[in-house]
C-alpha cells in the first residue's frame, strides 16, 4: 500500500472517529401560532424553553400557566384579548385562583427567563398575570385592563423587568411587586427589579411595592388613582426599602376609595412611605394630588399600620405643586429622614421645602 493510500485511511478513521462521539446538534427555537379558535395553553405546554408562542390578534376565552424557562409568550398588540372562560376551572389552577397569565416556578428553584408581552388581559377575578418564584421574568406592552385585584402582580421572584405596560381600573394595585402576601417576614431583595415606563391609571393604587429592597421604579406614568406609588414595610427585618423612586409623573390621583382591612380610605396620595428605609426618592413631578385622610399629599411619610417607623429616606430635587393638604408631609417620628432641594409650597409641618 502506497503512503498515500495510508495517509488517506488514517485521515478517514479520524474524521470517522470524530463523528461518532460529536455533540448534538443546538435545537433551533421554534415559533408557535395561535389563531383565534385554537388554544394557547397547548401551544404553550408543546413549546420548548427558547420558543416563542406567538397569539395573533382575536379574543382568547382562557387561562394560561407558562412553566417553561426561556419562554416567549406575546401577542401581536392590544388586540390579541385574553379573558375568563365560561368553563368551570380546577380550584388550584391559573383560572381557578381567578387569574389570566401565570408564570410559576417551583419553590426551590426560580423559573428563568419568561417573556410576556403585546397583549391585552382583562376580566380576571385576582389578576391579568401573576408571577410567582421566577428570575429574570419580562412584562412588557402588556395591557391589563378591569381585573378583580392587580392588573400584573409578582411574589417572591428576582430581577423581574416591568416595561411600557398600562394597568387600568384594577380593583387594587395597576402593578403589585412583593415578598409574599401569605406570610409575615422580612424584605426581599429583588436583586435589581425594573419598573419603567409604565401607565397606571384609574386603579385603586398605581403601584404597590410591599416589603422588597433593591428595585428601581422609574419614569412612570400614574393618574387617575386613588394613591399612586405605596413603598410598604413592616416591623420585619429586613426592612423594606434601599430603593429608588425617580423621574415619575404622579398627578392627579384623586379617585376616592374606601377604608379596608389594611388601610385608611384614599384620595389624593401622590407617593407614600409607611414603614420604610434608606428610600431614595427623586426627581418626581407630583401635582394636583388632592385629598383630606391620613395619607393625602403630595409626598407622604407615615408609620406602618403596626407603628413601623420610615427612617434615613431621601427626599430630594422633587417638583411638586397643588397637592393638599400639603405638597410635602412627614407625619412620621422616624429618624434620619432628609427633606431638600424640593420644589414645593406647602408642608405639614412647615419649613420642609
Amino acid at each position: 500500500m502506497t503512503k498515500c493510500h495510508i495517509a488517506y485511511l488514517a485521515c478517514t478513521a479520524v474524521l470517522i472517529g470524530a463523528g461518532v462521539g460529536a455533540a448534538p446538534p443546538i435545537a433551533v427555537p421554534e415559533t408557535h401560532l395561535v389563531f383565534p379558535g385554537q388554544s394557547i395553553q397547548k401551544a404553550v405546554d408543546k413549546a420548548k424553553p427558547g420558543d416563542t408562542v406567538l397569539v395573533t390578534t382575536g379574543v382568547y376565552h382562557e387561562s394560561v400557566t407558562v412553566s417553561t424557562p426561556r419562554l416567549k409568550l406575546l401577542g401581536m398588540g392590544r388586540s390579541t384579548v385574553i379573558k375568563p372562560s365560561q368553563e368551570k376551572a380546577e380550584e388550584r389552577s391559573c383560572a381557578g385562583n381567578g387569574n389570566g397569565i401565570c408564570v410559576v416556578g417551583a419553590k426551590d428553584r426560580k423559573l428563568e427567563d419568561v417573556t410576556v408581552g403585546h397583549l391585552t388581559v382583562t376580566g380576571f377575578t385576582r389578576a391579568g398575570i401573576f408571577a410567582l418564584s421566577t428570575d429574570r421574568l419580562t412584562v412588557r406592552n402588556v395591557t391589563a385592563v378591569k381585573n378583580g385585584v392587580w392588573g400584573i402582580a409578582q411574589e417572591r421572584s428576582v430581577r423581574g423587568v416591568f416595561l411600557k405596560n398600562t394597568a387600568r381600573e384594577n380593583g387594587d394595585a395597576g402593578l403589585f411587586l412583593a415578598n409574599t402576601i401569605k406570610a409575615e417576614e422580612g424584605a426581599a431583595d429583588t436583586q435589581g427589579a425594573v419598573v419603567e415606563r409604565n401607565r397606571l391609571e384609574d386603579n385603586r393604587i398605581g403601584l404597590t411595592v410591599r416589603r422588597l429592597r433593591n428595585l428601581t421604579v422609574a419614569d412612570n406614568q400614574v393618574t387617575g388613582n386613588c394613591a399612586g406609588v405605596f413603598v410598604v414595610g413592616d416591623e420585619n427585618k429586613p426592612r423594606a426599602g434601599a430603593l429608588t423612586v425617580r423621574d415619575n409623573r404622579i398627578v392627579a390621583n384623586n379617585k376616592s376609595c374606601p377604608k379596608t382591612e389594611r388601610l385608611d380610605a384614599l384620595q389624593g396620595s401622590g407617593i407614600v412611605l409607611t414603614g420604610a428605609e434608606d428610600t431614595l426618592v427623586t426627581r418626581n413631578v407630583i401635582r394636583d394630588n388632592a385629598g383630606s385622610f391620613s395619607m393625602s399629599g403630595g409626598i407622604v411619610l407615615v408609620k406602618s399600620m403596626v407603628g413601623a417607623p420610615n427612617e434615613r429616606n431621601r427626599i430630594t430635587g422633587n417638583t411638586l405643586e397643588n397637592n393638599s393638604p400639603a405638597d410635602l408631609v412627614n407625619a412620621d417620628t422616624g429618624r434620619s429622614n432628609t427633606f431638600e432641594s424640593n420644589s414645593c409650597a406647602a408642608s405639614k409641618p412647615a419649613g420642609l421645602c
